[in-house]
C-alpha cells in the first residue's frame, strides 16, 4: 500500500491552504506499507522488505492510498505481470513499470529468479505529474526485495552485504509512457468474464475537468495564481459545494429544495479551446448540482481535461459503479473521429480512470444502482477545491431496483 507522510497535521495543512487560497504544503515522504525506506533521512530502519524464495510466483496486491500523487512503481530485475485492475481481471500483460493513481488497485504476478541471485533489489515508487514544480512531492520511496540465502544454516536467512540493484523509472512528466501503459489494459472479455459494455447509449454527457480560480474577498489578498485570486477546481465550470444536509437523505425524504438542484449541465455552457490557450476569465461558479438518471439508463461520459492553470492528469473516481474505458486521446475530443475509434469489444473495466493531461477519456456505464453517487478527482487537493459532482439514479419499477430505507439505528446528524 502506497501512502504519503506529512510531519505536520494534515488537517492543518489543508485548512491553511483553503484559508490562503494557495496550494497545500506537499508531503514529506511516500511510504510502502507505512514505511518510508532508506532514501529519506534517518529512516533506513523503517524499510518495507519483501522476502522471497527462488523459483516461485507471488501475487502482489497494490493499492495507491496516497492523497495527491499518481505513482510509477517498479522492481529492479523483475518484470510484473498485471492480471487485475480495480478488482476486475484483464488480459495479462507483462511490464517493467506500472502506473497507479490514488484510488486505483493493481494486482500483479511477480516471478522470482530460478536460483539464488546473490543480490537484493530495490522496489521504487515515484510520482507522475505534469503540474508545476513545487506543487507535488518529488521524492522516491524504496522497499527491498530480498531472497532467502540457501547457503545459510538458518532456514530463512538473508545476507545483508549483497549489492542492491535499482530499477529505472520513467521521467516524472512522461505522459507518453502513461498513455501507452493505460492503452494496453484490456478486459478478459471471455464467456466466463464478459465485457458487458453498453452498445447503445441513452444519455450522453461531456464534462470538462480542471482547475480555475475564485476571486479573493473584497480588498483581500490571496496566494492563488495571482494575488487577487484563489485556486479552485470544477466540473463543467461548477465547483461543488457540500451541503449541510446529506444528498441521499434529501433525495430519499423528498426534501431537496435548498439542498441541491437537479440541473447539472450536460456539457460546458460556454465551449472554448479546452487544451489550447486558456480563456482570460478563469473564474468558476459554485453550486450543489446533480445529474438525474432514470434507472437502467446507459450512459456515455466524455471527460475532457483543460489547460487552465496548467494541463494535469486527473484520476476520476465514480462511486457506486464500475465503468468501461472505451476511448482516450490527447487534445480536444472530436465527436466524429474519436467516436469511430472506440473500443467496444474488450475495453478495460474499472472505477477510477486518469483523464490524460491535455486530453480526454470516454467511459460508459449502466445506471443500475439507485441512490446518489459522487464522482470526483482522486487528488485530495482538487477535491478540496471543488472538483466533484454527483449522479442521482432514480428507482426502477421492480422491488430490487429501489433504494433501501436508512437503517433504524442510523445516527442523526
Amino acid at each position: 500500500m502506497f501512502g504519503e507522510w506529512w510531519t505536520a497535521d494534515t488537517e492543518a495543512v489543508i485548512s491553511q491552504a483553503l484559508q490562503t487560497g494557495g496550494g497545500p504544503n506537499v508531503s514529506d515522504a511516500f511510504t510502502i506499507n507505512g514505511l518510508p525506506g532508506p532514501l529519506y533521512n534517518c529512516s533506513a530502519k523503517d524499510t518495507f522488505k519483501l522476502k522471497v524464495q527462488p523459483g516461485k510466483t507471488y501475487m502482489l496486491r497494490i493499492i495507491n492510498a496516497a492523497l495527491n500523487d499518481e505513482l510509477f512503481f517498479s522492481i529492479a530485475g523483475h518484470p510484473l505481470t498485471i492480471v487485475d485492475v480495480d478488482a476486475v481481471y484483464i488480459k495479462p500483460i507483462t511490464v517493467e513499470t506500472i502506473l497507479i493513481t490514488p484510488g486505483q488497485t493493481t494486482n500483479v504476478l511477480l516471478t522470482t529468479k530460478p536460483s539464488y541471485p546473490g543480490a537484493t533489489y530495490y522496489m521504487l515508487a515515484a510520482p507522475y505529474s505534469t503540474a508545476r514544480s513545487g506543487t507535488f512531492d518529488n521524492t522516491t520511496v524504496a522497499g527491498i526485495l530480498e531472497y532467502e540465502d540457501p547457503a545459510s544454516p538458518s532456514p530463512a536467512a538473508f545476507n545483508k552485504n549483497l549489492p542492491v540493484l535499482k530499477p529505472t523509472l520513467p521521467q516524472i512528466n512522461d505522459t507518453s509512457f502513461v498513455a501507452n501503459y493505460t492503452g494496453k489494459l484490456r478486459s478478459l472479455a471471455t464467456a466466463e468474464y464478459p465485457a458487458d459494455v453498453p452498445r447503445e447509449v441513452d444519455r450522453r454527457f461531456f464534462f470538462t475537468v480542471g482547475l480555475g480560480t475564485h476571486p479573493c474577498a473584497v480588498n483581500g489578498t490571496c496566494q492563488g495564481p495571482t494575488n487577487d485570486t484563489r485556486f479552485a477546481a470544477s466540473v463543467n465550470n461548477v465547483s461543488f459545494v457540500l451541503p449541510t444536509t446529506a444528498l441521499l437523505q434529501a433525495h430519499f425524504t423528498g426534501r431537496s429544495n435548498g439542498v441541491y438542484s437537479p440541473n447539472f449541465p450536460a456539457a460546458p455552457l460556454v465551449p472554448f479551446n479546452y487544451t489550447g490557450t486558456p480563456p482570460n476569465n478563469t473564474n468558476v461558479s459554485n453550486g450543489t448540482k446533480l445529474v438525474v438518471l432514470p434507472y437502467g439508463a446507459s450512459v456515455e461520459l466524455v471527460l475532457q481535461g483543460t489547460s487552465i492553470q496548467g494541463a494535469e492528469s486527473h484520476p476520476l473516481h465514480l462511486h457506486g459503479f464500475n465503468f468501461f474505458v472505451v476511448g482516450q486521446g490527447f487534445g480536444n475530443f472530436d465527436p466524429v473521429k474519436d467516436l469511430a475509434r472506440y473500443n467496444l469489444v474488450d475495453p478495460v473495466e474499472r472505477n477510477t480512470v486518469g483523464v490524460p493531461a491535455a486530453g480526454w477519456v470516454a467511459i460508459r456505464f449502466r445506471a443500475d444502482n439507485p441512490g446518489v453517487w459522487f464522482m470526483h478527482c482522486h487528488l485530495e487537493v482538487h477535491v478540496s477545491w471543488g472538483l466533484k459532482m454527483a449522479w442521482l439514479v432514480l428507482d426502477g419499477d421492480r422491488p430490487n431496483e429501489k433504494l433501501l430505507p436508512p437503517p433504524s439505528d442510523l445516527p442523526k446528524c
